[in-house]
Protein backbone atom coordinates (compact mmCIF):
# COMPACT_ATOMS: atom_id res chain seq x y z
CA UNK A 1 0.00 0.00 0.00
CA UNK A 2 0.96 3.28 -0.68
CA UNK A 3 1.48 5.99 2.22
CA UNK A 4 -1.59 7.45 1.41
CA UNK A 5 -3.67 4.84 1.12
CA UNK A 6 -2.65 3.54 4.67
CA UNK A 7 -3.72 7.15 5.64
CA UNK A 8 -6.80 7.05 3.90
CA UNK A 9 -6.97 4.08 5.98
CA UNK A 10 -6.41 5.13 8.88
CA UNK A 11 -8.51 8.46 9.06
CA UNK A 12 -11.68 5.71 7.67
CA UNK A 13 -11.00 3.87 10.80
CA UNK A 14 -11.32 7.08 13.06
CA UNK A 15 -14.32 8.28 11.21
CA UNK A 16 -16.03 4.96 12.37
CA UNK A 17 -15.97 6.15 16.79
CA UNK A 18 -18.44 9.21 17.98
CA UNK A 19 -15.61 10.69 20.43
CA UNK A 20 -12.16 11.21 21.29
CA UNK A 21 -12.64 8.43 24.37
CA UNK A 22 -12.86 5.85 21.80
CA UNK A 23 -10.42 7.40 19.76
CA UNK A 24 -7.91 6.75 22.38
CA UNK A 25 -9.11 3.32 23.53
CA UNK A 26 -8.27 2.63 19.67
CA UNK A 27 -4.92 4.44 19.68
CA UNK A 28 -4.23 2.35 22.91
CA UNK A 29 -5.43 -1.22 21.39
CA UNK A 30 -2.90 -0.29 18.50
CA UNK A 31 -0.20 0.18 20.79
CA UNK A 32 -0.75 -3.08 22.26
CA UNK A 33 -0.24 -4.95 18.80
CA UNK A 34 2.54 -3.15 17.86
CA UNK A 35 5.57 -5.57 17.42
CA UNK A 36 8.25 -5.70 20.58
CA UNK A 37 11.22 -4.06 19.65
CA UNK A 38 14.55 -6.01 20.31
CA UNK A 39 16.05 -5.17 23.62
CA UNK A 40 19.21 -4.49 22.67
CA UNK A 41 17.55 -1.55 20.64
CA UNK A 42 16.03 0.32 23.53
CA UNK A 43 18.99 2.43 24.04
CA UNK A 44 19.84 5.88 24.39
CA UNK A 45 20.62 6.42 20.30
CA UNK A 46 17.54 5.47 19.86
CA UNK A 47 15.62 7.50 22.30
CA UNK A 48 13.60 10.27 20.75
CA UNK A 49 14.44 13.80 22.41
CA UNK A 50 11.44 15.99 22.94
CA UNK A 51 8.98 12.95 23.93
CA UNK A 52 7.41 13.58 27.41
CA UNK A 53 7.56 9.70 27.70
CA UNK A 54 10.47 7.48 26.64
CA UNK A 55 9.95 6.40 23.03
CA UNK A 56 12.64 4.37 21.34
CA UNK A 57 13.02 4.15 17.57
CA UNK A 58 15.10 2.02 15.75
CA UNK A 59 15.10 1.57 11.81
CA UNK A 60 17.05 -1.23 9.43
CA UNK A 61 16.98 -1.06 5.81
CA UNK A 62 16.64 -3.98 3.29
CA UNK A 63 15.59 -4.13 0.01
CA UNK A 64 15.40 -0.52 -0.86
CA UNK A 65 12.93 0.15 1.63
CA UNK A 66 12.62 1.05 5.53
CA UNK A 67 11.64 -1.39 8.41
CA UNK A 68 11.05 0.40 11.61
CA UNK A 69 10.11 -1.02 15.55
CA UNK A 70 9.64 1.47 18.47
CA UNK A 71 8.47 0.95 22.02
CA UNK A 72 7.28 3.30 24.82
CA UNK A 73 7.19 3.30 28.46
CA UNK A 74 3.70 5.38 28.39
CA UNK A 75 0.37 3.45 26.59
CA UNK A 76 -1.24 5.80 24.80
CA UNK A 77 2.56 7.06 23.23
CA UNK A 78 2.96 3.83 22.29
CA UNK A 79 -0.07 3.57 20.50
CA UNK A 80 0.77 6.89 18.62
CA UNK A 81 3.81 5.59 17.30
CA UNK A 82 2.46 2.39 16.39
CA UNK A 83 0.39 4.79 13.99
CA UNK A 84 3.53 6.70 12.45
CA UNK A 85 4.87 3.22 11.79
CA UNK A 86 1.73 1.88 10.34
CA UNK A 87 2.24 4.90 7.93
CA UNK A 88 5.94 4.90 7.14
CA UNK A 89 7.34 1.05 7.84
CA UNK A 90 8.53 -0.55 4.93
CA UNK A 91 8.51 2.27 2.72
CA UNK A 92 11.07 3.90 0.87
CA UNK A 93 13.07 6.58 2.23
CA UNK A 94 12.13 9.25 -1.09
CA UNK A 95 8.37 7.95 -0.12
CA UNK A 96 8.73 8.94 3.58
CA UNK A 97 10.86 11.94 2.83
CA UNK A 98 8.09 13.35 0.32
CA UNK A 99 5.12 12.60 2.54
CA UNK A 100 3.34 14.38 5.13
CA UNK A 101 1.54 12.62 7.82
CA UNK A 102 -2.02 14.55 7.10
CA UNK A 103 -3.69 12.50 8.79
CA UNK A 104 -2.51 13.52 12.42
CA UNK A 105 -4.61 16.75 11.15
CA UNK A 106 -7.50 15.43 9.77
CA UNK A 107 -8.63 12.79 12.54
CA UNK A 108 -7.76 15.90 14.92
CA UNK A 109 -5.00 14.04 16.95
CA UNK A 110 -2.48 16.91 18.05
CA UNK A 111 -5.62 19.10 18.86
CA UNK A 112 -6.54 16.33 21.34
CA UNK A 113 -3.33 15.87 22.66
CA UNK A 114 -1.58 17.49 25.74
CA UNK A 115 0.92 20.53 24.58
CA UNK A 116 3.76 18.33 25.94
CA UNK A 117 2.56 14.86 24.32
CA UNK A 118 1.62 17.14 20.85
CA UNK A 119 5.17 17.82 20.91
CA UNK A 120 6.68 14.37 21.20
CA UNK A 121 3.90 13.75 18.30
CA UNK A 122 6.33 15.58 16.06
CA UNK A 123 9.15 15.08 17.55
CA UNK A 124 8.09 10.95 16.33
CA UNK A 125 7.71 12.75 12.59
CA UNK A 126 11.20 14.21 12.81
CA UNK A 127 12.78 11.62 14.19
CA UNK A 128 11.35 8.80 11.12
CA UNK A 129 12.20 12.02 8.71
CA UNK A 130 16.09 12.26 10.23
CA UNK A 131 16.28 8.43 9.84
CA UNK A 132 14.85 8.17 6.72
CA UNK A 133 16.86 11.57 5.25
CA UNK A 134 20.22 9.64 6.72
CA UNK A 135 19.89 6.48 4.88
CA UNK A 136 18.91 8.24 1.69
CA UNK A 137 22.07 10.29 2.07
CA UNK A 138 24.27 7.18 2.90
CA UNK A 139 23.00 5.43 -0.17
CA UNK A 140 23.13 8.06 -2.55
Amino acid sequence: MTIKEIQEEIIEDFDLFDDWMQRYEFIIENGKSLPQIEEVNKSEDNLIRGCQSKVWLHADYEDGKMHFSADSDAILTKGIISLLLKVYNDQTADNILGTDPYFIDSIGLKDHLSPTRANGLLSMVKQIKLLALAHKSKNA
